[in-house]
Formats: structure tokens, sequence, C-alpha cells
């Protein structure tokens, strides 16, 4: 760290409290990975084992434990909570803007640094996933730093000793990490980024064959500390059932998220707008950039392109799937934006008009939101939702005043602004006006928005589970899938006596204690016909029942 730039350094972790730790507490987690996540979390305190991840009490292979440990950590300090579920990545979230100031600083200027972390905490999506109780934020740091580290590896060849070896063993830790937090995936995008560097610049001799040997020894045995000690405890069923796990996310659609293949290219558009605007312009031929500077440009849009590219293949289509892209993407834009301000490049004036087209759809989105909810019981809602579901779930009672559309008017009015500097070729400020009205209309969708429409999507269900939290009770979700039931109704060890819950014996076998239902509008054929099931209730399309021992 530059000692010269350390007020900068506490500016910016200063600013990322303030961005991403407020309002973390104000909506409950959402179905499924947020729950599902934070409900793993609280079973390692409760259980015990923070060794093997669980569900239901039940062993969880899809994920490796590393980011349940933060959130277990944060469950200690803060309780069972939403807050607690989403700070690990709110920490997260200021230690990445931190080092992606350290290295735009470091390979560029301060201006480069400054632009980067801008970027990155001005853009939608990239913003948002540190509000988040979800693993990717983590994974993807790790595998960012696995892939600078290997950059200034394959650069810097003209070293000798100590640099390199400390920077291959950086490498492999990271990566290692990174296999700790989701999986080898990991591992299989860092050696596609380094192969397809290799073969772009025609050096396949640019890591030696003991750095080789380093980097897969140092995050193997970082892997290890879990999955080698995970093998030698408990036997290979375990590694087979996540690896099957990983396969069937790669070859078919798992639950039902699928998607075109050019899904992942949509999401990032708009997901990180107004970053991924600027990003076509960084490819222009620029002839002051260092031997250095050219190459990591180059290794970082590699990354890009083989993360959008090996996601697109794989069938299931999930938003954060693509999330890694978030690092290239603000990188790509603070290049392009840096050279813009030194006068090395210049907007075309189809950039204005993408700019124009998408701000205000946004914006309008922003302001239309709301006002839809307010005035939903004038709008023809049996044509706009035709599932039975979806339409039960307009019945939730919320109040609307109208100034939640405050936000997206605040945004639209940037927007223009930014457009009347663009076309006066103050693209720098146009920038830094859109990206800061970016971070402010986030902080007022979470308070003003985001809980309200949670009301209309999952409230209901979770306050009934809630009602049941401390009751010696089963409850069970029917029809569809969730992870609601076990974290909001507080679900402790022993439930069924250990054992995996046969929903069949529940609805017509022997109890030993009353068992609750929930199901949605349209699926409750099952309860319905179940001897001994009363319906106990229903609220904005969830259907409550309950069966007596």
């Amino acid at each position: 760290m530059y000692l010269r730039y350390l007020p900068y350094y506490l500016i910016i972790a200063l600013a990322g409290a303030v961005l991403f730790l407020p309002f973390l507490g104000s909506v409950h987690l959402f179905d499924w990975d947020e729950i599902n996540f934070a409900e793993s979390s609280r079973e390692m305190i409760l259980s015990g084992d923070y060794f093997r991840v669980q569900i239901n009490y039940q062993p969880f292979w899809e994920k490796p434990p590393l980011f349940f440990w933060l959130q277990a950590a944060s469950m200690h300090l803060f309780g069972f909570n939403e807050f607690a579920a989403r700070f690990p990545n709110a920490i997260i979230g200021i230690i990445t803007l931190l080092a992606i100031f350290k290295i735009g600083t470091k390979e560029f200027d301060l201006k480069f640094g400054l632009f980067w972390v801008m970027f990155y905490a001005g853009s939608f999506l990239p913003h948002f996933y540190f509000k988040s109780g979800i693993i990717d934020p983590l994974f993807n740091l790790c595998i960012f730093l696995g892939i600078y580290f290997l950059s200034l590896v394959a650069s810097e060849d003209y070293q000798k000793g100590g640099k390199r070896r400390v920077e291959i063993l950086l490498a492999g830790i990271f990566i290692g990490l990174g296999v700790l937090t989701k999986g080898p995936v990991a591992m299989l995008i860092a050696i596609l980024v380094s192969l397809s560097f290799m073969a772009v610049r025609r050096k396949p001799g640019v890591f030696k064959f003991t750095e080789i040997a380093m980097f897969f020894f140092t995050a193997g045995l970082v892997a290890f500390l879990w999955f080698g000690l995970e093998i030698i405890k408990n036997g290979f069923w375990f590694i087979e059932e996540f690896i099957d796990y990983q396969i069937r996310l790669f070859k078919t659609q798992d639950a039902g998220h699928g998607g075109p293949f050019y899904y992942h290219f949509v999401v990032l558009l708009l997901g990180c707008f107004p970053a991924s605007l600027f990003v076509y312009k960084s490819f222009g031929k620029v002839y002051t950039d260092t031997y250095r500077q050219k190459d990591l440009k180059l290794w970082i849009t590699i990354s890009l392109l083989v993360v959008l590219i090996l996601f697109s293949i794989v069938k299931t289509k999930i938003v954060h799937y693509s999330s890694f892209c978030y690092f290239p993407i603000t990188f790509l834009a603070a290049y392009a934006l840096y050279k813009i301000d030194t006068r090395k490049l210049r907007l075309k004036k189809y950039f204005n008009i993408s700019f124009g087209v998408i701000g205000i759809t946004v914006s309008l989105a922003l302001i239309l939101l709301p006002l839809f909810y307010k005035f939903k019981d004038k709008l023809p809602l049996d044509k706009l939702f035709p599932d039975r579901f979806a339409r039960a779930n307009m019945d939730a009672v919320v109040h609307w005043s109208g100034f939640e559309s405050l936000a997206g008017a605040f945004y639209l009015i940037a927007v223009i602004v930014a457009l009347v500097l663009l076309s006066k070729d103050q693209v720098t400020r146009a920038a830094i006006l859109i990206c800061c009205s970016t971070m402010i209309v986030i902080e007022l969708s979470m308070a003003l928005v985001v809980p309200k429409v949670e009301k209309y999507s999952q409230a209901a269900a979770i306050e009934f589970f809630e009602s049941l939290q401390g009751k010696d009770v089963y409850v069970e979700v029917v029809g569809y899938k969730s992870y609601a039931q076990y974290f909001y109704s507080q679900r402790k060890p022993g439930y069924n006596n250990g054992n995996p819950v046969d929903l069949n014996v529940l609805l017509t076998g022997k109890l030993d204690k009353p068992a609750y239902f929930i199901t949605k509008v349209g699926r409750e054929g099952d309860l319905e016909k179940a001897p001994g099931v009363e319906k106990i209730g229903g609220k904005n399309g969830f259907l409550f029942y309950r069966r007596l021992p």
C-alpha cells in the first residue's frame, strides 16, 4: 500500500461501509439461495458440525464450506437474522473496492483506480450483490485475484527469484480459496484463461514447470483443507455427489433455470449499466500503453470472454453465474473512460443513443413499478397474470404513497443531465454523475421499494413459518421447493429424529406431533385429498393446512 494513497483507502473503505451496510436487514432473505446458504450456516452453529455443510440437518453436497464459515462467524456476532447473513458480503464488498483500487493505481495511476472503484460501486448488479447473502461475491473475488497474480507471473518473466514465487503462491492460494467457496470451476476458469492468454500471445512457456507445479500444489493444498479431509473422514460418496451435481448443472436446466445462449449477454448489458456501455470503447488501439498494461488488459478481456462463453454453454442459467464478469466489465469501462479523459479515445454518437435508451428505460421502470402496485386494483390483473398464484400475490395489503417513484424520477433527471454532458463531450462528468446517481438510487430502492415488493412474493409464507417458531411441530412445504421453512421456523437439530422427512408419512401416516403444511394456490390437490388434513387459512396466494396426531 502506497502511503501517499492512504487517505483514499480510508475514504473508499468508509464509502463502502456507507453503501453496503445500510438496509441489510430491511427485507427477509429471498428463496432460494439466500435462505439456503443462511440456513446451512445456522445449522453449522446449532449442530456444532462446522466441517460438513448441511441443509435440514442432512448432508448438502452442492457447495464447499468457506462462505458458510464466514456466515456462521457473522451469526455468532449478530444472531440468526438477515443482517448477519448478508454482513459478510458487505465486508467482501469493501475489500473488493480496496483491492481494485490497489490494482488500478499500481498498474496505471490514481485516476484509473478511482474510475474502476466508481464503475464497480456505481453499476447496478455489481453494487447490489454486496447487499446479498449469496456465495458469488467471495467466489468471484478469489478467482479474480488468482488470475491477477497469474498475470503478474506471466508478464514479469524477466524477473528472477523471490517475487515470482510469491506471486505464484498467492495465485494458488486464491484459486484454492475459490475452490473452497464454490468448487472446482474456480480452477477451471483459471486454467482456461491462462491457456487462452498463452495461445493469443503465442508464448506457451510463460510459466516455468516449477511454477506450474507450485501453483497446483498450493491450490490443491488449500482445497485439501476441506475436500481432502472430507474424503479421509467420510469416504468418497460426498465428493461424488458434489461432482455429479456440478455435471448436472452443466448438462441440464437445474430446477427450471434455463434460458437462451445469449442470456448472460443481456443480463450483463442491462445489469452492469452504465459500465457495460463503455466496454466496447476499451477495445480500440491505444499506443501509449506499456507492455504490462497491454498484458493485463488482455488477461482481463480473456477472462470476460471465457466466463461468458462457459456459462452461456452451461444449460442452467442463473443471473449470478456470470457475476465474475463484473470485474472485467468495470475494469474495461474504467480503461475506456481513462483514455477518453486523457483524450486518447473519443466516443461515437451511437454511444449517446444507447446510453439514453437504457438509462431512460431503467428510469421509467423505477417510476412505473411503484405506480403499478399503487393502482393495481384498476388494472386487468387476470390478463396480466394468467397464473392463479401470481394473481393471488397481488392481494397483499401494502401501502404505496407514490413517493417511491421519486427514486426513478431522480434517476431520469440524472440520465438527461448526463446526456447533455455527453453531447458537450464532457464524458468524465457524465460518467461520475450517472455512477453516483446509480449508488443513490440503489439505496433509495432498498429502503423504499424492495421491502414492499417482497410482501407480494414471499412475506405471507415467511410470516406463517415465523408463527411456528418454538413449537414442537412438523413444518413442510407441498407442491413447490423452498428453504424458508427451515430458517424461519428456526428448525432445531433432531427434527424428525434426525431422519429425512417422508412427506407421505406426514400426510397419511401416524403422527407423534402436529404437522403444518403450506402450498401455493393451484397446487393444493395432494393436501385436499389427504385424510385428516384441514385447511386453517391462506394469504396472498399461499394456503395453510394442519394435520393433528
